[in-house]
């Protein structure tokens, strides 16, 4: 590609917020099951001469002149061309892959369904035995797609080791997120330690209460989806009351989603929607797709909740904000800590007492399923990160292999994890330490409401004003400096301990 389809940086970041949109909106109409065939890699064609090695390079340069906030945009967009230009390479393997995973199927009980209805069957079916039967079905039918999986990985890692000039995956993902990977997991796995007696009392209570005296003390991650629907409590956590309640819960601190004009729910249950909740933000704050599934549970509230928190996050930003500190981020931790924030909400006692007419000794008792809840997802990321850096750690001497993956999850969460779904588990860039750092500062600005708000901050329109003020700075500030604002070390693990049971 010739030097003439260089373009200046404001020109760069005007496109890009065209083909971001174009890819976004695609997404979404795959995972709500709109369209049945991805089609990115098209859409990545259209947009080839956005991406070229003139246009990185001179966006390089631009970044080295340039400093202070003006320096931190053009890094991002510097990043951006080089996803775009790695994109291009892969987009049309990548939706090979997505499509002949969309076709998949498993028959089950006489019955054919894809993968993803698999996947959201498991969350609801009543029988121990038949969810051991369909998980393995599903399992054995993704795992088949490693190959597949491992390539797109292996050169996606080759050409962001060339683009960026650093060869070591773990330094590269270090210094886009500004921390140091190992310190974190460090610190993480001392809290894990921690908070190790609470996890098993806990463990001990509820693994028996969602799947019965005759499970085994160690069962398969096939249950998980059971568990965190906190299924035998259905009848309490109804499917129908779902959107209500969470609407209402959002207003009483001070959000009315409806009149957000660029939140776009969909809620609707459809066969091939991809049960996993989810936001996909193709034009903050004007275009935010709010994306759920409900299958009947308490999980259906806490994933609104959750989502609702990104939500609000991305169509709370400052218009005026360029376009790159509305969209773009150095990694997704800044937006999780508002997801975390809100889902927060389902582990007050209260919040179960004042809309499901509990006794106060339900409420507790509920509430505490949660906190277990999120110390089984806590210990599972944990271990996840730990892997994932050493799977990065060992990666150019021996390919990618599943080593460590089972035994490190397993040992962490008291659930039988295959080794054989280490990559169906694997998001890029280090997304588990993102959740991870959202976790310990979901935790802080929760003990700073506290502190600012009160113990019924949970229903009180003030904490939306204080989220409010964080929602518009966009994309630009990073976790750790959220830390810094809300009087804590970015590492403090201490309010998070008290979240896991453990202080």
């Amino acid at each position: 590609m010739s030097t003439t389809a260089v373009t200046s940086h404001i020109e760069f970041e005007s496109r890009l917020q065209r083909y971001l949109f174009e890819r976004s909106e695609e997404a979404k109409a795959v995972r709500v099951g709109e369209k049945e065939t991805s089609e990115q890699a098209k859409i990545v064609e259209r947009y080839a001469d956005l991406f070229t090695r003139d246009q990185l390079d001179a966006l390089r340069a631009a970044e080295e002149d340039a400093d202070g906030e003006q320096h931190e945009l053009l890094y991002r967009l510097r990043k951006t061309c080089e996803s775009g230009l790695i994109a291009a390479e892969l987009a049309v393997r990548e939706d090979e892959l997505e499509n002949k995973l969309l076709a998949a199927k498993v028959t089950f009980k006489g019955e054919e369904i894809d993968l993803r209805s698999a996947l959201a069957r498991l969350a609801v079916l009543e029988s121990y035995a038949d969810r051991e039967e369909l998980g393995e079905l599903q399992a054995q039918a993704s795992s088949a797609f490693n190959d597949d999986r491992l390539a797109l990985l292996t050169t996606s890692e080759e050409l962001q080791a060339d683009l960026s000039g650093e060869a070591d995956p773990i330094a590269r993902n270090e210094e886009e997120k500004a921390i140091s990977l190992r310190e974190l997991s460090d610190t993480l796995r001392r809290t894990a330690d921690d908070a190790h007696d609470a996890y098993e009392a806990l463990r001990s209570r509820w693994f028996e209460r969602l799947l019965g005296a005759d499970a085994p003390e160690v069962p398969t991650s096939f249950h998980t989806s059971y568990m965190r629907r906190l299924s035998p409590l259905e009848s309490t956590y109804t499917k129908d009351r779902a959107t209500d309640v969470c609407l209402a819960t959002l207003r009483a601190i001070g959000f009315d989603l409806s009149a957000e004009k660029g939140i776009r729910a969909d809620l609707d249950d459809r066969p091939r929607k991809n049960p996993r909740a989810c936001v996909i933000a193709s034009d903050p704050p004007n275009v935010v797709h709010l994306i759920t599934r409900a299958q009947g549970g308490l999980h259906d509230y806490q994933a609104f909740l959750h989502e609702a928190g990104h939500a609000l996050h991305y169509a709370g930003c400052d218009p005026a904000l360029p376009y790159t500190f509305r969209r773009i981020s150095r990694d997704h931790a800044l937006t999780e800590i508002y997801s975390y924030v809100c889902e927060a909400i389902t582990r007050e006692p209260g919040w179960h007492a004042e809309h499901f007419g509990l006794s106060d000794e339900e409420a507790t008792q509920n509430a505490e399923a949660t906190t277990f809840l999120e110390a089984l997802l806590y210990r599972r990321y944990e271990a996840k990160l730990r892997f994932e850096l050493d799977f990065w750690g060992r990666f150019a001497e021996d390919g990618g292999t599943p080593d460590g993956y089972s035994e490190a999850l397993t040992e962490a969460t008291g659930v039988a994890y295959r080794a054989d779904a280490y990559l169906s588990d694997m998001d890029s860039g280090f997304y588990s330490a993102d959740y991870l750092r959202a976790w310990i500062r979901a935790a802080q600005l929760r003990h700073h409401l506290l502190a600012e708000v009160g113990e019924d901050w949970w229903r009180r329109s003030e904490t939306g004003d204080l989220l409010r003020g964080l929602f518009r700075e966009g994309t630009k500030p990073t976790s750790e400096e959220i830390a810094g604002r809300l009087g804590f070390d970015p590492l403090d693990t201490a309010p998070l301990l008290v979240e896991l049971g453990a202080a």
